[in-house]
């Protein structure tokens, strides 16, 4: 790409598209373009066909989602497939229709089947039944990533994608009702400190095993992956490490400096029981992550504490 391209970064005030963002204005790119949701609605397909006609931008990174935890996930199914498919559907048909020369896609390791195989890689997709906890997102982020293939066979766009991990780190959200399980468990502890509480509940057992990725290392991979990527399957972004949300757990206690209690309410579902990405492709060529699980989230938790409370907890 050349570093004056015109580049639209779809969710640029999210916690991807943020650090996309970062990650290309730190690489030299300068003329960066976005709309915010007030601006341009991106469920709004003549909003969108109307943005793409006008600005014609040269490159495309499609970060907007409406994403969640497992309990928004499990309460809100029908709005997590309509939005994330119709945003999908407006974006990409708009960058094929005015000649986009590379979209990149970002889909999510929760739409490989619940009991693939460990680690999974890139053919694990569609071989076996979704988690249901978060069905509807997922089925809507495989239409998106089979879009991209599918357009890439019929009509030559260079459309491709990637499927990253947990991903954590500034900008995300910790609204208790609708963030991952890092975010939250930050804000948990944090304000089980702030208030002397002698514990805090968290859902499941703790067994379960995640992968987590520091948001900017991720951010630099698709900026890699845009550089240097044009394969028809999509590419997994990934540490290949993994650890319990147990360990997390006491983990992001000691950080937090909390001192009581965790109390697991085992009544409560765990989702997916593992979870690790097989990263094996993206380090053959070439990339490989920076920031430590530990640093990443004392990094998380500085950006955090740093932020006006009011706006966090929207």
């Amino acid at each position: 790409m050349e570093k004056n391209a015109k580049i639209y970064v779809a969710g640029h005030r999210g916690l991807v598209g943020s650090a996309i963002v970062r990650s290309l204005e730190r690489q030299g790119y300068t003329n960066l373009i976005y709309r915010t949701h007030k601006e341009m609605d991106l469920t709004n397909q003549a909003d969108v066909f109307r943005f793409f006609e006008e600005e014609k931008p040269e490159y495309v990174v499609l970060a907007a989602a409406h994403v969640g935890g497992i309990n928004a996930n499990q309460t809100y199914p029908a709005d997590f497939i309509y939005i994330n498919s119709i945003i999908q559907c407006n974006v990409i048909k708009a960058a094929h229709d005015n000649k986009v020369k590379k979209l990149l896609f970002l889909g999510s390791s929760c739409i490989y089947p619940k009991m693939a195989h460990q680690p999974m890689d890139e053919d694990q997709l569609l071989t076996g039944p979704l988690e249901v906890t978060n069905e509807g997102y997922a089925i809507a982020k495989i239409s998106g990533l089979e879009m991209c293939k599918f357009f890439k066979q019929q009509y030559g766009d260079d459309f491709i994608s990637c499927m990253p991990t947990n991903l954590y780190g500034p900008n995300d959200n910790f609204n208790l009702e609708t963030s991952h399980v890092l975010p939250a468990l930050i804000r948990k502890f944090d304000d089980a400190k702030k208030t002397g509480a002698p514990s805090v509940e968290l859902w499941g057992t703790g067994a379960p095993l995640r992968e987590f990725l520091y948001v900017d290392d991720m951010a630099d991979a698709c900026v890699y992956l845009l550089e240097n990527y044009s394969g028809l399957k999509h590419v997994n972004i990934g540490t290949g490490k993994e650890i319990t949300i147990k360990e997390l757990a006491e983990m992001i206690k000691r950080i937090v400096g909390f001192e009581g209690e965790i109390v697991w309410n085992s009544s409560m579902p765990d989702g997916t029981p593992r979870k690790l990405l097989d990263v094996s492709y993206l380090r053959s060529i070439g990339w490989k992550e920076k920031v430590s699980l530990e640093e990443g989230i004392r990094k998380s938790y500085e950006w955090y504490i740093s932020q006006d409370e009011s706006d966090l907890k929207k």
